[in-house]
């Protein structure tokens, strides 16, 4: 079964000093996905994935089947008109 973990890689009292002060009060905290090889897949136990590289990794699991989700955010309206603005200039320069 296809399943996300999470590691702790640093406890927020081991973090750098030189980060910003409400990140320095976080955990930095690895997720990884891969085949479940030990362990019941139950939000917040401890289980051991194989990953597609081979490495077999011991965390908390996290989720069945992950979805690789992200996005750029919300538009920022100040630049929507730079597209077509760049593309009537790229004619005007090849039509002459």
């Amino acid at each position: 079964m296809w399943v996300q973990i999470e590691k702790v890689v640093l406890e927020a009292k081991e973090r750098t000093a030189k980060i910003p002060e409400d990140t320095l009060k976080c955990d930095y905290i690895m997720r990884l996905n891969g085949i479940l090889i030990e362990g019941e897949a139950v939000k917040g136990n401890e289980v051991i994935i194989k990953t597609l590289t081979g490495r077999t990794i011991t965390g908390t699991f996290k989720e069945r089947l992950p979805e690789y989700g992200h996005d750029f955010g919300k538009p920022v309206e100040e630049l929507l008109h730079i597209g077509p603005v760049h593309r009537k200039m790229l004619e005007e320069e090849n039509n002459g």
